[in-house]
Formats: structure tokens, C-alpha cells, sequence
């Protein structure tokens, strides 16, 4: 059952709250659930069925896709009161590819069913201007990722990455993984490991069995 909170993120988070009638509120209310997944628990991952639109409370996703040959790449990751639309896929004309959405740490997320959002959006013009927006929007962050895989250099790639994670984490020591940077980037870990042994050569970068501390900021940047 839903509490004053989640009622609160609602209206802060969707654009077009105000401008629905007192139906359509009550309608997209009953069809929504607060739920939680632990960490390392998979939220979505097959375009055929549709999990619903995604508010997380509190939390971290990562959304990914998995190649043909199995390896993982990062579209993006969404925090606490971002909405996730493609975990709503039937929502999307020619989607052709499948989604994963995982938790990265314990998540608890509010979940619009897609028929209860499809029906408001029918007759609410707000609506479905939200829902394009938010298309259009990640699916900038998917070409933005697409691009660099195609034109960008992999030390290039690898500073972004650090310096990303640095700025989730608030801190220059990532508790973080050769294989886990390897799935962000849609690689292999033995070539992520060459990488952050040159960057640990060049006095960027520290490394340890804990993880990676960035010692030398500007250079990263500069690679950026």
C-alpha cells in the first residue's frame, strides 16, 4: 500500500501530476505498488514483457544490454527519483533490443503498470508529452554510449569511467572490479586490466585487492 512518500514522489517527479483530473490521479494510484529488490537482484530483462514505468526512491539501477556473444555494456545507471521508461518497452514502438535492469545496491521503486499508464496517456496529452520526453532522453544516453564504443580510444573510454564512478561515489577510491568495469564498458577484463596497469605506470591511477584509488585527477581529465 502506498504512504504519503511515495504520494510526495509522484507529484514531484511526474511533470504532468498536476494536470490530471482526480480519475486519472486515482486511476495511475491503484495501479501503481512500492516494491524492493536487494542488491545484485535483476528488475528487467526481456523486452516481451513489460515490467511497468520505474520510479526509484531510493537506490541504484544500472540498465545494460547483453551483446550476441554475451559480453555486457552499461547504457546508464538511474538513482533516487529517476523514471525508467524502457523497462516499460511496450510502451516504445520497434523496440529491438532486449533491456536488463539490475540493482546495484537495495532499491526500492514505485511501479506504474503499463496498461494503467497507457490508458491515462490516451486521454491525457501531459502524459504521453512525458513519455516521449523520457524516450528521447535515454535514448540520447544510448547513442552518447553507442558513439563512444565506435569512435572513442579504450584509455579514453576508461578515464570517463573512473572519473564517473569517482563523482557517483564521492570519493577517489572506487570499491570497484576489473570484471565490473569490463561489463560497463563491453570489454574483456583482461584488456581492462592492461589499461589500469598503464594508468598505474603513468602514477594515475593506484591499484589494490580492494580496488582502485585515482590519484592524479588532471591526468584523467586530460585523457578525457
Amino acid at each position: 500500500m502506498l504512504d504519503n512518500s511515495d504520494l510526495n514522489a509522484m507529484q514531484e517527479n511526474f511533470p504532468f501530476w498536476e494536470d490530471l483530473n482526480k480519475e486519472e490521479k486515482s486511476t495511475i494510484l491503484e495501479g501503481t505498488i512500492r516494491f524492493t529488490h536487494k542488491k545484485g537482484a535483476i528488475v528487467h530483462e526481456d523486452r516481451n514483457k513489460c515490467t511497468g514505468l520505474l520510479m526509484v526512491k531510493t537506490g541504484q539501477l544500472r540498465i545494460y544490454i547483453i551483446s550476441d556473444t554475451g559480453k555486457e555494456i552499461t547504457l546508464y545507471r538511474l538513482f533516487e527519483r529517476d523514471v525508467c521508461v524502457l523497462s516499460a518497452s511496450c510502451l516504445i514502438r520497434n523496440i529491438t533490443f532486449d533491456v536488463h535492469i539490475v540493482a546495484e545496491k537495495e532499491t526500492t521503486m514505485l511501479r506504474v503498470a503499463t496498461d494503467v499508464f497507457k490508458t491515462v496517456g490516451s486521454v491525457n496529452p501531459k502524459v504521453l508529452d512525458f513519455t516521449n520526453e523520457l524516450v528521447s532522453s535515454r535514448f540520447s544516453d544510448v547513442m552518447w554510449v553507442v558513439e563512444q564504443v565506435v569512435f572513442m580510444s579504450f584509455d579514453k573510454r576508461l578515464a570517463m569511467q573512473l572519473l564517473e564512478l569517482s563523482a557517483i561515489e564521492q570519493s577517489d577510491t572506487l570499491s570497484v572490479t576489473h570484471e565490473a568495469l569490463a561489463r560497463d564498458l563491453g570489454t574483456a577484463r583482461e584488456v581492462v586490466t592492461r589499461m589500469l596497469k598503464r594508468f598505474q605506470d603513468d602514477g594515475i591511477v593506484a591499484l589494490s585487492r580492494g580496488g582502485i584509488t585515482i590519484t592524479d585527477h588532471d591526468a584523467l581529465y586530460q585523457l578525457t
